[in-house]
């Protein structure tokens, strides 16, 4: 039988130096304390001496280790700054955008109490069927429609003519019990009377059904336009009321010119249905008596 070998597994001769030199290291801390224990009681200058060598070899090991404990706290710290500042900014980027929403919020009620201000001054001097919103517009079509949120139980007729704050915005074609359809002036089928502001020429503004109006001179050759005249209904043959604005000149050409429509169903939220026109209609003289 093969002799059993008593060497423990894993017991190397590097791990017995170690060993060794750990109990070389204990052992002579243990002198050194008691040969400073022995110095201090003898000789206490000496014993100083010994302690401020010491210290000299030391100092720079200990000055180095200690900047590098300060810079790992300084980077600790540069760290922690950085995420705190993220978070911050995140908080003061959604501050933001929350004063963002309400500037917005408050500038658009703001922009609509003006236009429903002016809409309230018209209404109150001239007279008005019903105040609705304006809920769709048709933009990209041939045929310029919009639809009125109120019909006929708000009292909207066919032939009413509807305005918005800026000018005429078209005709009621279609009613329903809560809502109507306008025919806008933009639309090819739309002819309304108008007058030049700054003389009352008379013309005529039809739509051209690409959101613009043509402005013809009701005497061929005789009118001159230019761009920036303003032209408004003149309430000849009735249905439009006069004075309402309608368009201005952006180009022109002798007596025809391109216009602008002045009120954008696009850009309106309430308008004013107004109830048909009727100018007054001026009495026939009395026939003179034959002379006897």
């Amino acid at each position: 039988m093969p002799p059993q070998n008593k060497r423990r597994p894993g017991f190397s001769r590097k791990a017995q130096y170690g060993l060794f030199a750990s109990y070389v290291v204990a052992v002579t801390g243990a002198l050194v304390a008691l040969l400073f224990l022995i110095t201090a009681r003898i000789d206490p200058r000496g014993n100083n001496a010994v302690r401020a060598a010491i210290s000299d070899v030391t100092s720079p090991i200990s000055s180095a280790f200690r900047s590098v404990v300060r810079g790992m706290g300084w980077a600790g710290t540069s760290v922690s700054d950085y995420f705190d500042a993220a978070n911050k900014n995140a908080a003061m980027r959604r501050e933001l955008d929350g004063a963002r929403e309400k500037l917005i919020a408050a500038r658009s009620a703001e922009y609509e109490n003006r236009r429903l201000k002016r809409l309230l001054a018209i209404s109150e001097n001239s007279p008005t069927i019903t105040a609705a919103r304006l809920v769709s517009s048709s933009a990209s079509s041939t045929r310029r429609f919009a639809i009125l949120n109120a019909g006929s139980l708000s009292g909207v007729r066919h032939g009413q003519p509807v305005r918005g704050p800026s000018g005429l915005v078209g005709t009621v074609v279609e009613v329903g019990l809560a809502s109507a359809r306008v025919l806008l002036i933009t639309d090819a089928g739309t002819v309304v009377p108008v007058i030049r502001v700054s003389d009352g020429l008379p013309a005529i503004a039809a739509g051209t059904g690409d959101g613009y109006l043509e402005i013809r001179g009701l005497n061929a050759g005789a009118n001159i336009f230019k761009a920036g005249d303003i032209f408004v209904t003149s309430g000849t043959g009735g249905v439009y009321p006069p004075q309402i604005p309608v368009g201005i000149a952006i180009r022109a050409s002798g007596d025809v010119a391109s216009a602008r429509p002045l009120a954008d169903p696009a850009k309106l939220d309430f308008a004013l249905v107004q109830p048909q026109y009727q100018p007054l209609a001026i009495p026939a003289p009395a026939p003179e008596e034959p002379e006897e």
